[in-house]
Formats: C-alpha cells, sequence, structure tokens
C-alpha cells in the first residue's frame, strides 16, 4: 500500500491516521461516525482508564458483545495501555463464558446489554474480574433504580433517594457505563513502552480436550502480516470496507484492523443480516468484502439481490470454510466483482494462501476447490504419519506452517503449543496436498473437528455436555454435510440400559450446557460405536455413509 503507517506496534496505527487524516472517517456503526482523529483520542482515554484501574502491561481485559465501533476503540485502547484484549464468543452459553474469562484472568469484563442475563448468572464465578463496564447504556438496575424513584412519595424525597442510591452503590458499583468510564480518561496519548513480541489480543479456538485455548496473537504477527495482505485485499485510504463478521474471530476483528491500518472507511455491522448487507451495498457503495461461504450463500438467497445495484463492490474476499462449487459458480455469475479464496487459522493470524481471481474460472471446477498458492512470507510442508515429507506433489499429508504470523502460543497451556508448534512449524491440523504447481488443496482434517457456517467445533465440547446427562451410556458426534451451513452437527447416542431419552429431549438438555450452534441437529440412538481393538471410537465408520461418493471429506 502507498501510504503504509509507518508503525513499530499496533498502537501506532490510530497515531499515524491521527496526524496524517484526522477528518477522515474510520468507522461508520448505525449512522455514528466515528473519525480517525477521534478513534485515537478515544483510544488514549480508554488506555488512561485502564491504567487508572490498575490495568498493567500485558494483563487483559474482556469484551462480549455483538459488534461495534466500540470494539476497536477498546482494541485500540487496550494496545495504547498495552494490555491484551480477550474477545468473548457472544454466542456461547453462560458457563463456556465464564471458563473463557477465568481462564484468561481478566480483570475488567465489557459487556453488551443484550449480555447482562448470561453475566448475571455467573457474575460470582468470574474469579479475576473487578470491574463490568456496561458498553452501551446502563445496567438495568439503574434504569429501576429511576423508576423506583419517580414511584417515591414528593414527601422528603432526599430520604429515599440516598438510600437507594447506597443500595444500588453497593450492588452494582462495577458496572458504570462505558462512555462515562472512557471519557474520565485523559486525552494525552500515555506512549506504555511495548515489545514485538507483547502480545495484542487473544482469541479462543475450540479444543481437542474440550476447553478452548487462548491464541496469543503479537503485534510481531500483525505488522508482518498487514503490509503484505493489505495490497491483495485492494485495501486503501477511503475505501469502503465491510466488516460483518465476528469480532470474536480473526476474521472479524483482523479484518477490521486490516481496514482501519489502510486509512480506510469501515462500515461496522453489528451482525450480518442480508438484507441489511446488500442495502448497505448499493447506498453506502460499498467496495471490499469479507465473508465465508454460508454468508455468500445467504446473499444469493435474498430477494432483494434482485433489485440491489452492486456495481460498486471490486472485491469478494471468502475463507473459513470451503466453498460449494455451485454457490461459486452462481455467485461468480451474480456479483460483478473479482473474488478471491484465502485459508488460514486463528493461529496463522489469519490468511496464509490466496487464490486470485483470476484463477476463479467456472469452467476449470478443480481449480476451484484450492485454496490457492502461499503468500509472501509463507512456508507450507505436508506431512506423512510420522512426520516427514510426503513423497511427491498430490499426496495427502498434514498441513504444516512456518511464517512470521504464526502465533506465540496457547495461553499458559506449555504442552498444547510444544505440540502444536514443533521446531518453528505449526501443526495445523488439516490434511491436504500441494499440486505440481504449488496450489495448495484441503482434503480432510487431522484434528477431529467440525466447521458449520465458519465455526470451529470440537466434537469432544459436545460430547461431555452430552455424557452429562443421566441416560447417556456413550455418544460420539461427527460433521455431516449441509447444503446451507457446510456441516451441520449429528450425534451417535447409546442409552443406558432401560433409560428412556428421546432426541428432542437430549438436544434441549445440550442446548442449555453449550452455544446454539454446537448443539446437534440430530441424535441417532444405536446399541453400540464401532471402536477399534485399542477402544478408540471409529468415528470414519461412522461419517462415511454421509460423505460417501465426495470428492473432498470436509465440506
Amino acid at each position: 500500500m502507498a501510504d503504509a503507517p509507518p508503525i513499530g506496534a499496533i498502537a501506532d496505527i490510530t497515531r499515524h491516521h491521527a496526524a496524517v487524516r484526522p477528518e477522515a472517517p474510520a468507522m461508520i456503526f448505525e449512522g455514528r461516525t466515528t473519525s480517525y482523529g477521534l478513534l485515537d483520542r478515544r483510544a488514549s482515554r480508554i488506555a488512561n482508564a485502564l491504567i487508572a484501574d490498575g490495568v498493567r502491561p500485558q494483563a487483559r481485559v474482556a469484551q462480549l458483545d455483538k459488534n461495534s465501533d466500540l470494539f476497536f476503540e477498546l482494541f485500540f485502547g487496550t494496545t495504547k495501555a498495552n494490555a491484551v484484549l480477550v474477545s468473548v464468543n457472544w454466542r456461547l452459553a453462560p458457563p463456556e463464558i465464564a471458563y473463557i474469562v477465568n481462564d484468561a484472568e481478566a480483570e475488567i469484563l465489557f459487556v453488551g446489554e443484550e449480555f447482562f442475563p448470561a453475566v448475571e448468572k455467573i457474575r460470582d464465578q468470574l474469579k479475576t474480574v473487578r470491574k463490568i463496564v456496561v458498553l452501551n447504556g446502563r445496567h438495568p438496575h439503574w434504569q429501576d433504580f429511576a423508576a423506583w424513584c419517580d414511584a417515591q412519595p414528593d414527601t422528603d424525597p432526599m430520604l429515599p433517594v440516598a438510600e437507594g442510591i447506597i443500595a444500588m452503590d453497593a450492588a452494582h458499583a462495577d458496572w458504570p457505563a462505558f462512555a462515562d468510564w472512557r471519557d474520565a480518561g485523559a486525552d494525552s496519548d500515555p506512549r506504555v513502552a511495548c515489545t514485538a513480541q507483547d502480545d495484542v489480543i487473544q482469541l479462543y479456538t475450540s479444543g481437542t480436550t474440550g476447553h478452548p485455548k487462548g491464541a496469543q496473537i503479537t503485534n510481531h504477527n500483525f505488522l508482518n502480516m498487514l503490509p503484505i495482505w493489505t495490497p491483495t485485499w485492494e485495501m486503501a485510504p477511503g475505501r469502503r470496507n465491510l466488516v460483518c463478521m465476528p469480532a470474536f474471530h480473526i476474521g472479524g476483528a483482523g479484518w477490521g484492523l486490516v481496514g482501519i491500518y489502510s486509512g480506510a472507511v469501515n462500515y461496522v455491522f453489528r451482525e450480518f443480516v442480508p438484507a441489511q448487507i446488500l442495502k448497505s451495498i448499493e447506498q453506502d457503495r460499498l467496495e471490499v468484502l469479507l465473508l465465508v461461504p454460508a454468508m455468500v450463500l445467504f446473499l444469493l438467497q435474498a430477494p432483494q439481490i434482485r433489485e440491489t445495484d452492486l456495481s460498486s463492490i471490486r472485491l469478494i474476499v471468502y475463507g473459513a470454510a470451503p466453498m460449494p462449487v455451485e454457490v461459486l459458480r452462481q455467485a461468480l455469475g451474480v456479483f460483478p466483482c473479482g473474488f478471491q479464496q484465502v485459508y488460514g487459522l486463528t493461529e496463522t493470524t489469519g490468511a496464509i494462501t490466496l487464490l486470485p481471481p483470476s484463477d476463479h474460472d467456472p469452467n476449470d471446477p478443480h481449480k476451484l476447490l484450492s485454496c490457492g498458492y502461499l503468500q509472501r512470507g509463507v512456508e507450507v510442508r505436508i506431512l506423512d504419519g510420522d512426520g516427514k515429507d510426503v513423497a511427491k506433489p498430490g499426496d495427502v499429508g498434514e498441513i504444516a506452517v512456518r511464517s512470521s504470523q504464526v502465533m506465540k502460543g496457547y495461553w499458559k497451556l506449555d504442552e498444547a503449543t510444544r505440540k502444536s508448534i514443533r521446531g518453528e512449524w505449526f501443526h495445523t491440523g488439516d490434511a491436504g496436498y500441494m499440486d505440481d504447481k504449488g496450489y495448495l488443496f484441503i482434503h480432510d482434517r487431522v484434528k477431529d473437528m467440525i466447521v458449520s457456517g465458519g465455526e470451529n467445533i470440537y466434537p469432544a465440547e459436545i460430547e461431555n455436555a452430552l455424557f452429562e446427562h443421566p441416560a447417556v451410556a456413550d455418544v460420539a458426534v461427527i460433521g455431516v454435510p449441509d447444503e446451507r451451513w457446510g456441516e451441520s452437527v449429528k450425534a451417535f447416542v447409546v442409552r443406558k440400559k432401560d433409560a428412556n431419552l428421546s432426541e428432542g429431549e437430549l438436544i434441549t438438555f445440550a442446548r442449555e450446557r453449550i452455544a446454539g450452534y454446537k448443539v446437534p441437529r440430530s441424535v441417532d440412538f444405536i446399541d453400540a460405536l464401532p471402536r477399534n481393538p485399542t477402544g478408540k471410537i471409529l468415528k470414519r465408520e461412522l461419517r462415511k455413509p454421509f460423505w460417501e461418493g465426495r470428492e473432498r471429506q470436509v465440506n
């Protein structure tokens, strides 16, 4: 990018733009515009407020809310304090939220109004949280208090008001409104020292052990990724960029960061609603979009697309899951722009390969199955079962990556980090092959994982939840093809002897314990699970009837 910010840390991004284009719009959210100058000042206020609250360098603070411009204010504010933002998946159930906040040892929790009930349920379980800050509005107890005050008699009004304030202060002194808390901080930049290896954000990925792991993404990771990828995505100052992926994903937080790094105008959407996105494309003349395949499908299926002017779009980038070839063909015929596929993981700070628009030939279905070639600075090996390079191009093995984009490690999980990063090579858990022209193809997964609507789901989490039901003797969870979501969750369950348990009962039971997108869509009751002589469940046998005849074993 011609105007690439001269930065040594992520905190320098807003400093640069505040000096170069202070009045230019950085973000537009629900009609509210934040200039680059204001974004930088607010980041300083947040940093000073964090420091005043005793947040030390590299301490964690957590955020639980859907997308908004406040997420990026908070992100840059934490970087100016050299603290670390933990973006919590708002789709999780309360016990899962508590696990992540506790695991991260978060000291302050920023929560959106929609998630007050979830936090109320787990407040007493949050071991390290000293303060909860309300991101939009005020805690409902303050609204209840205001209504209570209005209901008091006019005689001697000060006594009940004073008593009410004392009671409210005792119950919810740690729930201030974000704007009040932020704006109590000074505009002066604290200029807290940091290093390239300091963490800036911690994103949680589902784990094969049943608990998610916190991937530590550093200044170094982002600073090596941003200058390489920004031109590839046609980002530039003033470019109108759609930010609709959830910010608890690298695809949301990272994509928004790319847009702000480049000086773009970033249209932030609270969540993906096809009709709203299509309206904005036409009305705001959006130019660059990052979507998962399911989102592309939903836009194609939206009735409004037939009347929407799509001519402003320059590029649609898609990733997080393979795009069905037929959906891609439809999209190429509807959207008058280039398409670019990317492949990457949270642990690689996002994309490491790209299939550019020039390779999107609807008459070459095999090429469309590829996730492209390696980006500059990325090395890939395809490893056999012994950890050695496969014999020749086209042989399938585990994909291992060496790049400056690979995370520092998993937060406080040294053994998991050592297993994943071996001799500078990150083992992705994805199985694939490289053809003789250098194109990478994803074939299957080494890890026991399901990808549904771009969400990574590990069966171990679901199996642990289902095992809690007293009627369940044994359980195995797999992913099966789903035309809408790519894959959907299916459970095979062995009931305990003489136990009565229906599919609906078990699904309801699961919904109370895990996020809705992890809950099985269907349950098959069987007499016994297939196992090998050592007792390991043979999930490939369970998967086979559903995936038979398909070119690849992921969807």
